[in-house]
């Protein structure tokens, strides 16, 4: 019967989303993204005879978790090609011409005549699927095919459909997988209880390998050094209006701390919306000091636009994860919306954070508050509360910092546990 609805269900999503396309950017990208996708699928797949390992996310967290394998299989599978395929426009719109891919698409919706299609026009080696976004459709064709699948930094709770008493649709999708790897012990135990045993490997989240290879390779800006140096610096990473206000209201107390904001969007109407919040404390864009940013060294004299500056704005995308290195405090945005970003870029460079209450469906910043890494904030006092203690007290801010560290240092490997799975190297 959930069959029978769930089919129904995803065939009546285009029209649908057809309609609400006329009302919603995002969401027309998502329509027009997928009008006569399987077709030109089946093009870009005519007469292919290599060995296809297909990733499919469904957004830009999860194509991170999906890198260090994609990477790895480029390095060391060379005769096998990548095929990567997002759900979400925000995903595709960011990563479609990633140059480790060798096709980059949106996932056609999971209807049973596109999944047969596909399935038949890509014929996958192997199939790995990230997190959750899980499809019943492409699922049952790809195994039917013999497809290898797998699903990889997987994360289970009690109150997901899996778990329930008539989840037994959800249950049948991940009993088709050759390994499930997760990303912890009670997700491992949820499993367990539904009788999903023999297959299921906590390997931890690949996403730590990824951001410590970011970390190695960040790119230095001499610059923002300058700009940064001498001085206590926040980096605010992936802020949205709420935490550019609850910042700015803080930054009342501080008179020689300095920020660097990356905003979530950089359209013009935000960036415009950014600089007024901080415009108190002197404002520069990065767009006006970019020839000068991005130069090999240090200029022995400031830059004239710093001059009585305190805030400077980051309106381009692309450089955030290198920012973190100027930081020695962070806050990461998102916390008094959807949910908060990424919080691990910014420990690996062992800097101590702050973010907003939306955070408990992130395992990551669960646990560094519990190893006194990052605390929640709610109020400007809270947040001013923390970061006044670590600009007065560098012993507690290096104590904060260096425990980020270690937690990123203790989950690495994930990527390396994985591969020896799904390669047969164990064997």
């Amino acid at each position: 019967m959930i069959k029978f609805f769930y089919n129904i269900g995803i065939y009546l999503v285009m029209p649908l989303v057809g309609v609400a396309s006329l009302f919603s950017r995002k969401t027309k990208l998502f329509y027009k993204g997928r009008v006569g996708l399987v077709r030109k699928i089946e093009e870009a797949f005519k007469g292919e005879t290599s060995d296809v390992i297909w990733f499919h996310c469904s957004s830009v967290g999860e194509f991170e978790q999906s890198r260090p394998l994609i990477e790895w299989f480029k390095g060391n599978s060379p005769e096998s090609k990548i095929l990567l395929t997002f759900f979400s426009p925000s995903g595709y719109e960011l990563r479609k011409n990633y140059p480790l891919a060798d096709w980059v698409f949106y996932l056609p919706i999971d209807t049973p005549t596109n999944a047969r299609r596909v399935v038949s026009a890509v014929k996958p080696k192997k199939l790995i699927f990230t997190k959750y976004d899980l499809w019943k459709n492409y699922i049952n064709k790809s195994s039917k095919r013999g497809c290898e699948l797998y699903l990889i930094s997987a994360i289970f709770r009690p109150y997901q459909s899996f778990f329930k008493w008539w989840g037994g649709f959800f249950r049948s999708m991940l009993r088709k997988f050759n390994f499930i790897f997760v990303q912890d012990e009670e997700s491992k135990r949820m499993l367990e209880t539904i009788g999903i045993k023999e297959n299921v490997v906590v390997s931890g989240d690949t996403r730590f390998d990824r951001v410590e290879k970011i970390a190695s390779e960040s790119k230095e800006f001499p610059a923002i050094a300058e700009f940064s140096k001498e001085n206590f610096t926040i980096v605010a990473g992936s802020s949205w209006l709420p935490d550019d206000e609850l910042i700015a209201e803080v930054m009342k107390n501080f008179s020689k701390v300095k920020l660097i904001v990356a905003p979530h969007e950089i359209h013009k109407e935000r960036i415009d919306k950014v600089v007024e919040v901080y415009s108190s404390y002197g404002v520069v864009k990065y767009s006006d000091i970019k020839d000068d940013a991005e130069r090999e060294s240090i200029s022995e004299n400031p830059h004239p636009l710093f001059e009585g500056k305190r805030v400077l704005v980051i309106d381009c995308i692309g450089i955030l994860s290198s920012l973190y290195r100027y930081a020695d405090f962070a806050y990461i945005g998102g916390g008094f919306g959807v949910g908060i970003h990424n919080t691990l870029e910014a420990a690996v460079y062992g800097v101590p954070l702050a973010f907003g209450p939306n955070y408990k469906k992130f395992k990551e910043a669960i646990d560094l508050i519990d190893c006194n890494g990052a605390t929640c904030v709610t109020t400007p006092s809270e947040l001013y509360q923390v970061v006044d203690n670590c600009v007065k007290d560098k012993e507690l801010r290096d104590f904060r910092a260096s425990n980020c560290r270690k937690y990123v240092e203790k989950n690495l490997g994930a990527t390396e546990k994985i591969v020896s799975r799904i390669t047969n190297k164990n064997e």
